[in-house]
């Protein structure tokens, strides 16, 4: 296989997820033109139309999207093979990344610089977004997800815990009261977020103690930074993970609320889509996910 054809692959991967010509052409640095002729060169090699193309958007025929999952774990093999021979260990080519957007607002983009000045040719697309995404239609070469994982057809690793904790304002608690115990929460106003969305009751502990409590929200977000800028205004009192709400606590805007009652905490998944044919360089940026979350109190 010759190298251009491994660029027109390339290209013809981008097109594809991006359903579009002039995003493609953008991404890779390419103009437009040359683009549209690398796919045109590319069909007509296979005898076979590959992309539906009308005014509105680009999407895969059937032959195209059949194509697209066969070649996608080829060329994943190929930059494994280039970065698996290169002496200095740099790897390169585009990681695309899933997770939360809280997540990588507040906790990863804050402490990924390290990762990138160690791989400088690797180009990482975060695609942020709280609810689970669609990662062979997006393709995400790994996902990060906090929460116990849906039956899947890839393979996932945990790599961290989260704490969950309770938090409110202190304007909301001056007006309201402050629970004393995990009963009082019934009486409380409570904001559901996505920590939350999946469960009808919070179950809290207290050297041994067991609580069960079964909180009404009358307002529910679903997005994590929603719902705390929700308990910032006072809106009531959020089930969240002690990452997320770390930067509110230490400037005061928010305030535990029971802290001596511990809830259960989130396992953190890293999540491969392609299974056994992951990118390298998607299993070494999730290696140094895990350290960065242990070493973190």
């Amino acid at each position: 296989m010759a190298l251009k054809d491994i660029v027109a692959l390339r290209i013809y991967t981008r097109v594809a997820r991006l359903g579009s010509f002039s995003a493609a052409a953008r991404e890779s640095g390419l103009a437009q033109s040359q683009v549209s002729r690398m796919i045109a060169e590319l069909e007509a090699s296979l005898g076979a139309r590959l992309l539906s193309r009308t005014t509105r958007a680009v999407t895969p025929t059937e032959a195209g999207l059949e194509f697209l999952m066969r070649v996608e774990p080829i060329l994943a093999a190929v930059d494994d093979a280039e970065n698996s021979v290169r002496e200095t260990g740099e790897l390169r080519g585009l990681l695309r990344i899933g997770m939360p957007a809280t997540m990588g607002l507040r906790i990863v983009i804050p402490r990924l610089s390290t990762f990138t000045e160690q791989h400088p040719s690797l180009h990482l697309e975060l695609l942020l977004e709280d609810q689970w995404q669609d990662m062979v239609k997006d393709a995400v070469d790994v996902g990060i997800r906090v929460g116990h994982l849906p039956d899947l057809s890839g393979t996932a690793r945990q790599i961290g815990l989260m704490r969950r904790v309770l938090v409110a304002s202190p304007d909301y608690l001056a007006e309201h009261g402050t629970p004393e115990c995990p009963a009082d929460i019934q009486s409380h106003r409570v904001v559901g977020g996505p920590a939350g969305s999946q469960v009808t009751s919070w179950q809290l502990e207290r050297n041994g103690e067991q609580s069960s409590v079964s909180p009404n929200a009358q307002l529910s977000i679903n997005n994590t930074a929603g719902a705390l800028t929700a308990a910032v205004g006072g809106l009531g009192i959020v089930s969240t993970t002690s990452w997320a709400c770390a930067a509110d606590l230490k400037a005061g805007t928010l305030v535990q609320v029971l802290p001596e009652w511990k809830m259960a905490e989130l396992p953190v998944h890293a999540y491969f889509p392609m299974g056994r044919t992951t990118r390298m360089s998607a299993r070494v940026f999730v290696d140094f996910l895990a350290r960065m979350l242990a070493s973190e109190p």
